[in-house]
């Protein structure tokens, strides 16, 4: 390239060159039919996290899984007010459109949106200071009050049981949806919870039968 790169942009341009050699070039059939179009079964809707890349936690090859990465994994509930609603439009796409047959919500540890939703540290902030975060982690207010009441808020009891308990917001604002709604009382769409802990790598899914998350082993 000759262009001025920064560090941080060689070192993806390094790391394209080592998919392109390593990724692509051993798999150009699979990318060839994914030319014509994809057809994953699977959507995952997990934290914009760096560290919990759900391709690679779950080690799935290209067009396997269709996913939506925001603040603290979370979806909103079904509304049909003006706006911008990407976790909406990629429910519905991926819903209507690809007719996933699994919807995943993926909570995880040391989630720092979850952590700021228990503490409030960034209500009352302005927008592109931090009212952007505050407004959509807002979503889990009501899931804090329980919480807080019960193991306060701070350390690592409390912020597990709001990250946990964000996966079930998550999945209770899922079954707003009509089309999401119907689909799962067909049984065209299954809905499931997980957690994936980072301090140690284990992945846990979540029973709605019992409440709790329990590891994968």
């Amino acid at each position: 390239m000759a262009d001025a790169t920064s560090p941080q942009l060689d070192r993806l341009i390094a790391g394209y060159r080592r998919f392109r050699t390593n990724a692509w070039t051993p798999n150009r059939s699979r990318w060839a039919d994914l030319r014509e179009g994809q057809q994953p079964e699977i959507m995952v809707i997990a934290c914009s996290d760096s560290r919990v890349d759900p391709s690679q936690i779950f080690d799935v090859d290209p067009g396997e899984i269709f996913v939506v990465r925001n603040v603290a994994a979370m979806v909103p509930p079904f509304e049909t007010t003006p706006g911008h609603h990407g976790v909406s439009a990629a429910l519905e796409f991926a819903v209507q459109v690809l007719k996933v047959r699994e919807i995943v919500v993926m909570g995880h540890g040391m989630c720092g949106g979850c952590k700021a939703a228990l503490t409030q540290e960034l209500h009352g902030t302005e927008p592109g200071e931090g009212g952007f975060v505050a407004d959509w982690i807002a979503l889990l207010d009501e899931a804090r009050e329980p919480i807080a009441r019960e193991h306060g808020t701070e350390g690592r009891v409390a912020e597990r049981a709001m990250e946990q308990a964000g996966v079930k917001v998550s999945l209770a604002n899922l079954r707003t949806f009509p089309c999401i709604r119907r689909k799962e009382a067909t049984g065209e769409l299954s809905l499931r919870g997980a957690f994936f802990a980072i301090s140690d790598g284990v992945l846990h899914v979540l029973d709605e039968a019992d409440g709790h998350f329990h590891p994968v082993d």
